[in-house]
């Protein structure tokens, strides 16, 4: 087994709200990809491994214009999420077309993770402190008092909202830095105080802006696979049924906190976050990583 941590990026996701695959959007000053960014400060942060979780429908096309650019550089895997791959004893529901969420997704890498690993989405870019903060956390990750030991970059609420529509976050809160619980709001919108999570219309919440948000940046081992595998079961047991029902990942773990079965250690990082959600936040992010190539941060092309 490597001794080096496995990056997981999640890139199943189909951009539903961007209106399509913004995983091959170039955003780069030489067409790179946000993805490019998230594998240049992983590798220089010593991760050995890549490990991509995609849909079966879009492979040769993600290969050729995504997994083909890091191939020279760092041995690169794929696992495939499909809907119908269910624990046993359960099936699709009629109509269901959606998949079944980010613990779906990291539970389709079983196999080819075998070392601490970090969890990231496709479409964020998190930045080069975030990477190497959480790097070096993977090395020391062990069960502690018999609990699992996992950690979670974190980012301010007010720097990964849209201008252009709501969006999703898990809402952290910490003691002497320590996760203590995650909460997903699945539709917070930015307002002139802070922002406000608008999914229950007859009971909005309002937030100041400062609060830390998980923005899907976790560092795991490999322990982690059959408590999610236990909790995705669960989950399929009381939600299995439903149409458009998802296992969130960060749902699942304030869980563990809770039951008292994992601990989480929240990383500050230096790192700024930025991600497209809509068509409108493209510009914000190509003008972000032109400032950050322009001060020498990131090479230009990126992979020469």
């Amino acid at each position: 087994m490597s001794t080096k941590p496995t990056l997981l990026i999640l890139a199943a996701g189909m951009g539903s709200r961007y209106g399509g695959l913004k995983q091959l959007d170039p955003m780069g000053p030489n067409g790179e990809t946000v993805l490019d960014y998230s594998v240049f400060d992983a590798l220089r942060a010593g991760f050995g491994k890549v490990v991509f979780v995609i849909r079966r429908d879009f492979e040769e096309e993600f290969k050729t214009k995504v997994g083909s650019r890091f191939d020279k550089h760092i041995p690169v895997e794929y696992a495939f999420q499909s809907i119908t791959d269910l624990p046993e004893g359960f099936t699709v529901p009629e109509g269901r077309v959606k998949p079944w969420g980010t613990t779906h997704a990291v539970l389709a890498a079983e196999e080819q993770v075998k070392e601490p690993f970090a969890m990231i989405n496709a479409d964020d870019f998190y930045g080069q402190d975030a990477f190497a903060k959480l790097a070096a956390n993977l090395a020391t990750l062990k069960p502690v008092d018999g609990r699992k030991h996992y950690s979670l970059v974190g980012f301010q609420l007010k720097n990964t909202l849209s201008d252009h529509g709501s969006v999703a976050r898990g809402v952290c809160t910490s003691h002497e830095g320590k996760l203590t619980s995650v909460t997903e709001m699945t539709k917070i919108v930015k307002t002139d105080s802070g922002a406000r999570n608008e999914e229950d219309p007859d009971n909005h919440i309002e937030l100041t802006g400062h609060e830390l948000v998980s923005m899907n940046f976790w560092g795991f081992t490999p322990d982690v696979f059959p408590q999610l595998r236990e909790a995705f079961i669960n989950f399929l047991k009381k939600e299995g049924t439903s149409q458009k029902s998802e296992c969130y990942v960060p749902k699942e773990v304030d869980l563990f906190i809770k039951q008292g079965t994992a601990d989480v250690e929240v990383l500050q990082t230096s790192s700024s976050w930025f991600g497209v959600t809509y068509p409108e936040d493209k510009e914000i992010v190509v003008a972000s990583i032109k400032k950050l190539t322009d001060a020498g941060e990131y090479p230009a092309p990126l992979w020469g």
